[in-house]
């Protein structure tokens, strides 16, 4: 592989494209504290609130805080690095050597005053959710999308990170590849493949996907399967499992909930299926929309189009006989009806890229929000919906909708089972909705379904065949083998991995030769995954699960431990740990497991009764 060269580089011949990244979201994502970064004002000031006291100052060349925690330890921190630019700016500690965590008390760029991210939140520093905890670890959670060729480099057994990065921020290798091969391409060395004639591992020459599934590398909401950063260029797919539509995340609908940017809120939408990409509205280099208010839609959205995008209905949408508000008004504004925001971290909206048309009368159906009384807040939807109507009395946009079926699946998924695989199999839908609808399908599935199901192992989508392998837990054991055996050698690593799992506990004495390589690999790339992600309690879980499954005891209780200690406040993991010490050693053995668990969780309900179970 080319090495890193360093966006200073690239800017001694690239000086325009380097000017607009500089000031960008991208060049500030992660940067060294100083006078020219930190706009938080470190200078004898303070915060008091969430259970804990801190006070901030300079001291020559460095900032600091002085963090006093709800059990009343106090510790110095200097900052070490800082993170964004706005409307809020986070701050890295290094608790100990390689070890960084996102401090939860940070700078409002608006109010100019600081607060916590999490106000209603009361932990002290033994709590797995705590700013210290591996939740809000830098190196596992957060690095690998603020920074350029990283490697988080985690040893699991000293259980210390000595991670690296060939940049911190968002340089121009993040996206274009590593740029030694450019460099001596311009030398006169041609590149050989698979670089690009320029020298590049990505080549945004290929299209509207191949730019979407770069940037969704981290605008995304999904789990990693490498150590760091992919090699810019590697597919989505063969990179990372990306999150469905699921509870706590999105709304029934599919309409954003939890902070999930972007990816899978844009798949969802026409733009998307019209080969609609990033870059028609954003700036490459300063990440800036491509144009101010309206004009950004209405470079397509217009009597004129745009050649590009030839489905286009040609019609004038900026104007009240569209949108029914007064011009100028927030109402008038394509994106407040159109990409309703959410706000995270305490200030930071995002916008829904859906870019859905409203619809107030599924609300009563879905539990949905709609645009309309987001704005009206005094209104209901069903005020929404006579409005619209009236608007739009012969609209198109009134018919069936996804998201009843989705909601129906997570009320009962047995009783909307026929909705949820006609769905699944209808194409015409977007490929993150039809798996979804094969996930919730999943909880209630039989071996008649896993039946029905089973061509959709051979979609041209990996999120479909993906959601299709794992529904095949339903079918009869030899059945099911026999159908998820073509599936080891997918050609995307998401694919392959939830293939090989259904394995685990799988009725298998042998198999041929043909079939042991692809398995092999699969299970190579399932636990190289896991391997890349041991600093996660989630991944203890599935290792403690796994163990339970081959009946490996021991392993089990000592990947439960694990959990436990990353998490102290892991419910499950503890009633595990409980129930395994009880069958290995006996009741004594669990009693002290579960004194341990009830210090850390002393209000926990399963708890108490396992502690009324042992004492009778």
């Amino acid at each position: 592989m080319p090495a890193y060269v360093g966006s200073q580089v690239c800017a001694d011949c690239h000086r325009d494209e380097a000017e607009a990244w500089a000031h960008s979201d991208h060049a500030l994502a992660w940067t060294r504290p100083g006078p020219d970064t930190v706009v938080a004002d470190f200078d004898g000031t303070s915060f008091h609130g969430s259970g804990m006291d801190v006070r901030f100052r300079i001291d020559g060349d460095t900032y600091r805080a002085s963090v006093t925690e709800s059990d009343g330890s106090t510790r110095d921190y200097e900052v070490h690095s800082v993170v964004g630019i706005r409307p809020l700016q986070q701050y890295l500690f290094e608790t100990e050597p390689g070890r960084l965590q996102s401090f939860d008390v940070v700078w409002d760029t608006e109010k100019k005053s600081w607060f916590h991210l999490y106000p209603e939140q009361d932990l002290p520093p033994s709590d797995g959710l705590h700013w210290s905890g591996p939740y809000k670890n830098w190196n596992a959670r957060c690095a690998e999308c603020h920074a350029t060729g990283y490697s988080k480099n985690f040893d699991p057994v000293a259980h210390t990170y000595a991670s690296t990065q060939a940049e911190i921020g968002v340089g121009c290798e993040a996206c274009h590849g590593p740029g030694q091969a450019h460099i001596e391409w311009t030398t006169g060395k041609a590149p050989q493949p698979p670089l690009t004639p320029h020298g590049f591992t990505m080549d945004f020459g290929k299209g509207a996907e191949a730019t979407i599934q770069q940037c969704a590398g981290c605008h995304s909401r999904r789990e990693a399967q490498g150590d760091g950063n992919p090699l810019p260029g590697t597919p989505y797919h063969e990179a990372y499992t990306l999150s469905l539509l699921q509870p706590g995340m999105y709304h029934a609908d599919g309409q954003i909930l939890d902070e999930v940017y972007v990816y899978g809120s844009f798949l969802q939408s026409r733009m998307y299926a019209r080969g609609v990409s990033c870059t028609n509205c954003h700036d490459v280099h300063s990440s800036e929309l491509v144009a101010e208010g309206n004009a950004v839609c209405a470079q397509c959205h217009s009597p004129a189009g745009n050649p590009d995008f030839p489905t286009l209905t040609l019609a004038e949408y900026d104007s009240p006989a569209h949108h029914f508000h007064q011009p100028d008004t927030a109402g008038a504004q394509c994106k407040n009806c159109h990409m309703v925001e959410q706000t995270y971290m305490g200030n930071d909206r995002r916008a829904d890229h859906s870019f859905r048309i409203p619809r107030p009368d599924l609300s009563p159906e879905t539990g949905a929000p709609d645009a309309c009384t987001t704005c009206h807040t005094g209104q209901t939807a069903e005020w929404a919906a006579r409005t619209i109507e009236e608007w739009y009395p012969d609209s198109t946009h009134r018919g069936p909708h996804y998201g009843q079926v989705l909601a129906a699946g997570r009320a009962n998924p047995a009783l909307a089972m026929g909705d949820l695989i006609g769905l699944s199999e209808d194409r015409a839908q977007a490929d993150l909705v039809r798996a979804t609808a094969l996930w919730l399908a999943t909880a209630a599935a039989d071996p008649s379904v896993a039946e029905r199901v089973a061509p959709l192992m051979q979609d041209p989508s990996p999120l479909v065949r993906a959601a299709a392998v794992r529904l095949q837990r339903a079918a009869p054991p030899t059945e099911m083998v026999s159908r998820i055996v073509p599936l080891l050698a997918d050609p995307m690593r998401t694919v392959r991995i939830e293939t090989v799992k259904l394995f685990v506990g799988a009725p298998i004495a042998r198999l041929p030769k043909t079939i042991e390589a692809s398995y092999r690999r699969a299970m190579t790339d399932w636990q190289t995954a896991m391997g890349n992600r041991m600093d996660f309690p989630e991944t203890h879980l599935v290792l403690g699960g796994i163990a339970l499954t081959t009946r490996n005891f021991p392993a089990a209780e000592n990947a439960f431990r694990e959990v436990t200690r990353l998490d102290p406040q892991r419910s499950d993991a503890w009633q595990m740990r409980v129930r395994i010490a009880s069958a290995l050693r006996g009741p004594e053995a669990a009693r002290e497991v579960l004194k341990e668990a009830r210090s850390n969780l002393p209000e926990d309900v399963m708890l108490q009764e396992f502690e009324k179970e042992l004492n009778q």
